[in-house]
């Protein structure tokens, strides 16, 4: 049996308990790899102010977040916990491209499926080591800024690729490697294998992200790095904070002229 591909994956952002979506995303992959979803229209392409999630956490204003010590075994709950929150909005992401963007290769969807799939392994790898605390997902209040890039980016696929995989994912690049040495200097060998897991693998989905980009800016006749330097100033209003992960930005396709461009922007 056949399955509308735009269909499963509002279903899939649709789904509230956390258990429901990655069973849904686990099936829905498995439906496109064995060429079981059409991507036929079916109505109308309609915005979606949240996707599903649980009740808890209760999202805040980023400022309302207490900073905890990660040396506390609070602290370090909190942190796994603001994680796997990340993880969470990142499987709505991925699938809010393949729902909303219809006019893209096949190719773009089987990657942004393959990238849902792979971040509801992350938040499931994040909810064992948060268990393993002692705690919940839901248990820590926690902020809604990756929804929210969703939405301002919702008109055109080209924006989504640049601010989201490129900017909000590739700041995990960036900042990952410092937390596993942190990690691993309070004794939490776990957690931060974990971590090198999901860096592995987002270096992958920023390279997904930089692919379908510059294919945009090909299609548009458009300079890409040129084209990334303008959306960072209308978007970010060029603001970015170091530390910068040059190599492995450079693994995920940034060029050298971006890479520039990101550090002269330190302020």
């Amino acid at each position: 049996m056949q399955t509308n591909l735009y269909a499963a994956a509002r279903a899939c952002l649709e789904a509230c308990a956390p258990d429901d979506k990655l069973a849904l995303t686990r099936a829905t992959a498995a439906q496109w790899r064995d060429g079981k979803l059409l991507r036929e229209s079916d109505g109308p392409i309609e915005p979606i102010d949240e996707p599903g999630r649980p009740s808890t956490p209760k999202l805040v204003a980023p400022r309302d977040l207490p900073m905890r010590k990660l040396g506390t075994d609070e602290g370090r709950a909190a942190f796994i916990h603001s994680l796997a929150h990340i993880e969470f909005n990142a499987i709505n992401l991925a699938w809010d491209a393949v729902y909303r963007f219809r006019e893209m290769p096949p190719a773009f969807y089987g990657d942004w499926i393959r990238v849902a799939d792979e971040e509801a392994y992350h938040f499931a790898l994040l909810r064992k080591r948060l268990r393993a605390l002692g705690h919940e997902y839901g248990d820590f209040d926690a902020h809604n800024g990756l929804w929210e890039m969703a939405q301002k980016t919702a008109f055109d696929p080209l924006v989504r690729m640049a601010l989201v995989p490129r900017v909000l994912e590739a700041r995990g690049l960036d900042v990952t490697p410092g937390m596993m040495e942190r990690l691993h200097q309070i004794g939490d060998a776990e957690s931060a294998d974990v971590l090198g897991i999901i860096l592995r693998d987002e270096i992958g989905h920023v390279e997904i992200g930089t692919r379908w980009f510059r294919y945009l800016c090909d299609q548009r006749g458009l300079d890409p790095d040129q084209t990334y330097q303008v959306l960072l100033e209308k978007y970010l209003q060029g603001n970015l904070r170091p530390p910068f992960n040059d190599e492995a930005r450079r693994q995920a396709g940034f060029s050298d002229a971006e890479l520039a461009y990101i550090h002269q922007l330190v302020r």
